[in-house]
């Protein structure tokens, strides 16, 4: 709050909500000024001659830390390519803050953020992150949310585990667990379970027995392109599976002898 109090110009993603911040702490910002996705080019350029100017310019996100699925980055690269100095200063993110409590034991994460908004998009998105070993975090806005869960349980199954992490660090903050099968039925149960924004969280995959889906899908795409033995070879250099794996499905897929 140090930093706020002050700061000769607060920039913030919504001025409304950090005037309401601002004033839950009787801080009286001398100007607030708004830097959001859809102005952050042209307002880049302001706070530069501010700070030029020798004005102090601290930047506010609505709900997480700036530059991480939040507006920012490209106020942040400007600022630094004109030479200036940008301090980061420690702060809530709802991935690192849903995580911590999310009860999930996988020992690594990836962080993704927003999948895209059509249902074939994500579903393709998805198909890319099936196998990954590691909890995955997204970032969810309430108008989706039952679609998301709907194609998170197609493509990565009913028994993985979900947490739904909604409001972090607000009043009506929930944090839900269960399977993704079981999922959309939570939502749906009660409306307000679908308001404000989400952290999803996903358990990590189990390790597959076998070729993985993936191996797989490289050596069907190169059978149809290719003889048997040279897509058995290049699958085998690509995937990093061995021979003795690829050849026998191969021939299956084939429908050799």
């Amino acid at each position: 709050m140090e930093v706020l109090v002050q700061a000769d110009v607060v920039a913030a993603e919504d001025t409304r909500n950090t005037a309401h911040l601002l004033s839950h702490h009787a801080i009286r910002a001398k100007q607030l000024v708004a830097v959001h996705q859809h102005n952050e080019r042209g307002a880049a350029d302001k706070i530069i001659t501010q700070i030029q100017s020798g004005m102090s310019v601290a930047f506010v996100s609505d709900a997480g830390t700036p530059a991480v699925s939040d507006p920012g980055a490209l106020l942040v690269q400007a600022v630094l390519a004109a030479g200036l100095r940008v301090i980061p200063i420690p702060g809530a993110s709802a991935a690192i803050a849903a995580l911590s409590a999310a009860g999930l034991n996988d020992p690594h994460f990836l962080f993704y953020g927003f999948l895209p908004n059509k249902s074939a998009a994500r579903r393709a998105t998805l198909q890319t992150l099936q196998e990954h070993p590691y909890t995955l975090v997204f970032y969810e806005a309430p108008h989706r949310i039952v679609e998301c869960v709907q194609d998170l349980c197609a493509v990565l199954g009913a028994d993985r585990r979900i947490v739904l992490a909604r409001e972090i660090t607000k009043l009506f903050e929930t944090i839900h667990a269960c399977t993704l099968g079981e999922a959309e039925t939570w939502l749906l149960s009660d409306s307000n379970q679908q308001r404000g924004e989400f952290v999803v969280l996903v358990s990590a995959a189990m390790p597959q027995q076998g070729l993985s889906l993936e191996t797989q899908r490289i050596l069907k795409l190169l059978l149809a392109e290719l003889p048997l033995k040279q897509a058995v070879q290049l699958a085998t250099q690509i995937s990093g599976a061995g021979r003795n794996e690829l050849y026998p499905l191969a021939l299956q897929l084939k429908g050799e002898p």
